[in-house]
């Protein structure tokens, strides 16, 4: 029986390096890695050996005849990828890691906990005598991985289950609270390190410019997934839901998230790591509808395949699909005729099509409606956002869209959230390209290929942009390292003239309240304790003074009394 891919892929590759019969595709060296939503097995040269599903991080991988019921799309899915994508599959080359040279290992500083972060860090400890110090503003680490993913989405977090394997290593260290440029600078870092990583990723939204975008009740997807995730930055915003209909600007994979939480029975999410007061605030809303608008058709849709197969899976709200906006560009609609169309392509449209085809929803029951072909023009309200207009849109025959602003759709709501994309803001001491929001880099090296900032180097979003997916960072960051080594060995790199317990000095002396490993993982574990006594996953501690309360309680020398002789 062949083992299955399924929704929570996180296509950091782990299994394809595991796979002794190269049946998982496509693999880091193929020319559609990057842009895959998922990996896929070949159910034909699968054989059940369990490699991939002891290798997988997220427990994406399962036998086929373990699937639930939401799982059998992904049966389909991962057949049809092999049926007409190409003639033969290259063995996987295997990873090379350089081996540094000099004498006493490489010492580096990586800026940001998240994924990229991690696994740079995972790549660096495999040289022998390794020192990687991770630095974050935030006293909890683990970026999106932690606070971006659905709460629902529990599998996909296990992934942070891999990342404390990593911190756990010798030659690691938390830097946690500690902002870089504030608390310490670029060249400080260098003064301890080898080399500075930075890992950043792209901490801003796109906003929409249009009239009213500013008003109260307008707020980011991104901000609305910190609040119910316990971001620092957004747990103690507030959003009304008191209306029936929220309206959602754009349809990428966070956008859905957004939506079939909002929508969800908030019983689901009970026994998951969403915030208490975001539950609380889900279980007294009125919210009935939540509309997801595109500016396209449906065939341009930003979501993935198995994040829309995991939406219309729920069975405690109902997809729908607008009739007459779900149209195809011309482009589009020849391809689907002529049988050429990108299998995820295909499985989307179709799921689409069924969704629009589909006897009316449950009107007593909370519904998601993708809309399409609109472009949002202005934000009425006066103290608050009352509704959103949008002009109305459709295919020209050269496959432009063409809107008609004298017709205009109108959506009360009284909130609406934008996602729209990412977007990379400067950083301190760093060059910065604001057309794609990231820091200039040649593969990895920081600065224009003839003028590069020695020992400086980016990986994740603030290198190539909001692009890939979680473990997409994996393979991006391997190249990275490997030019730092590369570097490091041809002598491009100064040597430290400081040593780690000089670094913890400085750091201690500046920023007291740095939370390190020891300190995270106590606050990690008053987190899964008290998310025992809730029943839940974990209880995550949103109050920024409580987490460093309980690092420091953690780090905090013990002192040994006895008593004294005589006495």
């Amino acid at each position: 029986m062949p083992h299955v891919v399924t929704q929570s892929c996180c296509s950091d590759a782990s299994c394809v390096y595991a796979c002794p019969v190269n049946c998982i595709h496509p693999t880091p060296d193929e020319p559609d890695f990057a842009t895959a939503e998922m990996l896929h097995i070949d159910p034909t040269s699968c054989v059940d050996c369990g490699a991939c599903v002891t290798a997988c991080p997220v427990d994406a991988i399962k036998p086929q005849a373990k699937l639930t019921p939401a799982e059998l799309p992904f049966v389909e899915l991962n057949a049809d990828f092999y049926r007409n994508v190409r003639d033969e599959y290259p063995i996987l080359a295997p990873v090379v890691h350089t081996t540094v040279a000099e004498t006493g290992g490489v010492r580096v500083a990586i800026v940001g906990s998240g994924p990229a972060a991690m696994y740079a860090a995972d790549e660096i400890l495999k040289q022998p005598g390794a020192r990687v110090n991770v630095f974050d503003r935030l006293p909890v680490p683990f970026g999106l991985a932690r606070s971006g993913v659905a709460p629902d989405h529990q599998r996909t977090k296990q992934v942070t289950e891999l990342f404390d394997s990593i911190s756990a290593e010798d030659g690691f260290e938390f830097f946690l609270n500690v902002e870089v440029g504030k608390h310490i600078s670029h060249e400080e870092l260098l003064t301890h390190h080898h080399a500075v990583i930075y890992a950043v990723g792209a901490s801003s939204d796109r906003r929409l410019d249009i009239p009213g975008a500013d008003l109260p009740g307008v707020a980011s997807a991104t901000e609305f997934v910190g609040w119910y995730n316990g971001h620092p930055d957004h747990v103690h915003r507030e959003f009304d839901l008191t209306g029936q209909r929220v309206v959602i600007v754009g349809n990428g994979n966070v956008a859905l998230d957004v939506a079939r939480i909002l929508a969800s029975d908030p019983e689901r999410l009970a026994g998951t790591d969403i915030t208490r007061d975001a539950l609380a605030a889900l279980r007294k809303s009125s919210v009935q509808e939540v509309v997801v608008v595109g500016r396209r058709g449906p065939a341009q849709s930003a979501f993935t395949m198995p994040e829309l197969a995991g939406l219309i899976a729920a069975e405690d709200l109902d997809v729908v699909v607008d009739r007459e906006s779900a149209a195809l560009d011309s482009a589009t609609a020849a391809a689907r005729r002529a049988g050429t169309l990108a299998t995820t392509l295909r499985h989307k449209l179709d799921a689409i099509a069924a969704l629009r085809n589909a006897a009316s929803a449950d009107p007593a029951r909370r519904r998601i409606v993708l809309r399409y072909l609109l472009s949002p023009t202005a934000v009425l309200g006066d103290e608050q956002v009352r509704s959103v207009k949008f002009a109305p849109g459709e295919f020209t025959d050269a496959g432009a869209t063409s809107y008609d602003a004298d017709s205009p759709v109108r959506f009360d709501t009284g909130l609406l959230l934008t996602s729209i994309g990412y977007y990379g803001l400067p950083v301190a001491d760093m060059p910065y390209d604001p057309a794609r929001g990231i820091i200039p880099n040649t593969a990895g090296r920081v600065g224009d290929p003839d003028a590069s900032l020695p020992g400086t180097y980016v990986t994740g979003w603030a290198k190539r942009g909001p692009t890939g997916f979680l473990g997409t960072n994996k393979s991006c960051a391997h190249e990275t390292t490997e030019n730092l080594i590369d570097d490091l060995n041809a002598g491009l790199l100064r040597r430290p003239t400081r040593a780690q317990s000089d670094l913890v000095a400085l750091v201690r002396s500046r920023r007291p309240e740095y939370v390190n490993r020891t300190g995270w993982a106590a606050v990690d574990r008053a987190e899964r304790s008290r998310g025992t006594d809730w029943n839940r996953v974990r209880d995550k501690i949103i109050d920024i003074d409580e987490a460093t309360r309980i690092a420091h309680d953690a780090q905090a020398p013990r002192r040994r009394f006895g008593l004294r002789r005589g006495r």
